[in-house]
């Protein structure tokens, strides 16, 4: 045994009817070519115990589908993770949620199986996406032994790519959506923030399509021109 194995973590050990179910999740491909109406989307977000990319934990997940241009209430996904790693007092408040609540929720390993299950093979949409897909990634590892292929697009970054008159390219989402006077009435934690998210990415496909991007493929190609250009302008 070489000295590096003793450095990895121990690959946790998925009970049988979680591994069959992981089994039979759909293969992920490459973004299509039908129209972006036409796609499903899966909306995500994940509050955390912190920012940190190594240290910290997923605390709750919420998603929301947007199916046939619009936001398909009867597919919804909310979960609040159990934490034990976290020392809080009774009486402390993470996004909302008491350590009652995360004592409470749902064991990691189910959950995220079933946060699999409902994405399926539709890609993802995210605010600051590839902080939601690290940690994302980082929790399957940990928790199932399973590495994340899902295609993540930032809602982040289509919206100055599609909005570029808003010189607001490094806004959160709170200033986008006071930008497009949208009417949230909730937000900070994971259910109501990928609502708010789902409702954002709505106005920029439309905005996309204007501008002649009418697929995800095509998305994600400008999206990739959109980065490579402000690299440029970054020197």
């Amino acid at each position: 045994m070489s000295l590096f194995s003793w450095l990895r973590p121990a690959s946790p050990v998925v009970p049988d009817d979680l591994q069959q179910r992981l089994t039979k999740l759909p293969a992920i491909g490459e973004l299509r070519e039908c129209s972006l109406r036409e796609q499903r989307w899966v909306v995500l977000d994940l509050e955390t115990t912190g920012l940190n990319l190594s240290k910290d934990r997923v605390l709750s997940i919420g998603a929301v589908v947007i199916e046939d241009g619009a936001i398909d209430f009867s597919q919804q996904f909310e979960r609040t993770l159990q934490c034990h790693e976290l020392k809080l007092g009774p009486s402390v408040l993470i996004h909302g949620l008491a350590p009652s609540a995360i004592a409470a929720g749902s064991e990691p390993t189910e959950a995220l199986v079933e946060l699999l299950e409902f994405i399926g093979d539709s890609p993802v949409l995210a605010f600051h996406a590839s902080f939601d897909q690290h940690m994302l990634g980082r929790a399957l590892k940990e928790h199932l032994g399973h590495k994340l292929q899902t295609v993540f697009l930032d809602v982040a970054q289509i919206a100055p790519l599609v909005c570029p008159q808003a010189h607001i390219r490094e806004a959160g989402l709170d200033e986008w959506i006071d930008w497009f006077k949208l009417e949230v009435f909730e937000r900070h934690h994971a259910s109501a923030d990928a609502l708010a998210t789902a409702e954002l990415a709505l106005i920029l496909f439309s905005r996309a399509r204007q501008q002649q991007i009418h697929s995800p493929l095509n998305l994600q190609q400008r999206l990739s021109q959109w980065k490579r250009r402000q690299q440029t302008h970054s020197f």
